[in-house]
């Protein structure tokens, strides 16, 4: 009998399975993986040797103000560590710097206050000007400028009137985009709302490069890597991350360059076979990125890269935030099925996606395929089954259920944390 921990929330649930029945265990070598330093100290010597570019004090000692742009509630960057560490730095090579915190929500809610203590610490949202971004009020945003195909985009105006911009955010392998972190703190993070969905649009999620672990010719990183540079993205701080959310190594410097050398490092570790299997068992990692069904198709990309058609995933994620998106949820209640969901996206030109529409392509082309059981709170049961899912209370009732629609001795592939892996 194997027994496996699967992140769940702010905890575990335990999966127990006869070894005769598991196919494969998928997992990051992120976890083994030993930094040779603590967390700050990491941090510490990636800002003293950055990539492609000058030290940051140098490139902020003359500089009257700054913008630097955060994550939000709802991604594990740990910001109560990295920016005490950045704003020393910042004010120790220049005290009169005025500096504002934006952060970068993309389309999401906008966090609380508790989330923001808990996010970036007490003292920084006590002392520090910290700007919610909130992608559909248009008196906030200004065109970035014209790109080389035409599509002119628009950010926060913030960012733009700022004679310094730096990000930092964390780098994991992302499910259309490639990777997290980078030019995405820029686009979509302090994006207008119609901008994000131009560049979600139906034709650039159906291209086979937009998907986990890829860069080269993936429409969306392109497009959002040539915003970052018209928006004078000066400087980044990028970590990756281990299960457990700590800092194992961090990248400092050029927006692109030193993005890259950490998509390298992250992309070595996490790169895993495919053990193709009727039923799949996977997670969204636990809190934060568990909260809402919106996220948990994350872990349903990785799943289907090794679930044979017509299997069956099983994604345990406790949903307490409910679907996550209205009109995502919307988009599925008002369907007759996932093939209709499909076709209505498919059938808009790039400015006429609507919210949420990327997340609901995804789930739709995987819901075609495969069905779908998550295991979550039961406050979200009705949510699940509107939205063309199965709802179970734990992971043993799934597998149960599982096997009533594949075959009681299926094999299982188990991906305990399908945020954190890419499947070849």
């Amino acid at each position: 009998m194997v027994k496996i921990n699967l992140p769940y929330h702010r905890t575990h649930i335990q999966l127990e399975l006869e070894d005769r029945y598991l196919n494969g265990l998928l997992v990051s070598q992120a976890g083994n993986y030993q930094a040779a330093q603590s967390e700050t100290e990491l941090v510490e010597a990636a800002l003293d040797d950055p990539i492609g570019s000058a030290r940051l004090e140098e490139l902020i000692s003359n500089k009257r103000n700054m913008v630097i742009i955060t994550s939000d509630h709802t991604r594990p960057m740990p910001s109560h560590l990295t920016l005490p560490l950045l704003l020393d730095r910042i004010r120790r090579a220049n005290p009169r710097i005025q500096v504002k915190i934006i952060v970068s929500t993309g389309t999401h809610r906008a966090s609380t206050g508790e989330e923001m203590i808990t996010k970036y610490g007490a003292t920084i949202v006590r002392e520090e000007e910290i700007i919610m971004h909130d992608a559909r009020r248009a008196e906030d945003m200004a065109s970035v400028g014209t790109l080389g195909n035409g599509f002119t985009a628009e950010v926060n105006k913030a960012i733009l009137q700022t004679e310094f911009l730096l990000a930092e955010g964390f780098i994991e392998p992302h499910f259309f985009a490639g990777f997290s972190g980078g030019r995405k703190s820029v686009f979509p993070g302090v994006a207008s709302q119609e901008s994000i969905m131009a560049n979600h649009c139906s034709k650039y999620i159906a291209s086979p490069y937009a998907r986990a672990g890829i860069l080269e010719n993936n429409p969306i990183h392109m497009e959002a890597t040539e915003i970052a540079r018209l928006a004078r993205l000066a400087f980044i701080l990028n970590v990756a991350l281990d299960q457990n959310k700590k800092i194992i190594r961090a990248f400092a410097g050029h927006y692109n360059a030193a993005h890259q050398a950490g998509c390298r490092f992250v992309k070595e570790l996490s790169q895993v076979k495919a053990a193709p299997a009727d039923i799949v068992i996977t997670t969204n990692g636990g809190y934060p990125l568990d909260q809402n069904i919106y996220q948990a198709v994350k872990s349903m990309t990785t799943a289907e890269a090794t679930c044979k058609k017509g299997g069956v995933i099983i994604v345990a994620a406790a949903c307490s935030d409910g679907h996550g998106g209205e009109d995502f949820y919307k988009t599925f209640k008002n369907a007759a099925s996932a093939k209709e969901v499909t076709q209505q996206i498919l059938s808009r030109d790039r400015r006429e996606t609507i919210a949420e529409q990327w997340e609901s392509q995804i789930l739709a082309r995987i819901l075609e395929k495969h069905r779908v059981i998550l295991v979550s709170e039961k406050s979200v049961q009705g949510i699940v089954r509107d939205m063309h899912m199965e709802w179970a209370a734990d992971i043993d009732e799934a597998l149960t259920l599982a096997r009533q629609y594949t075959d009681p001795e299926a094999g299982v592939t188990v991906i305990p944390d399908g945020i954190s892996v890419i499947v070849n």
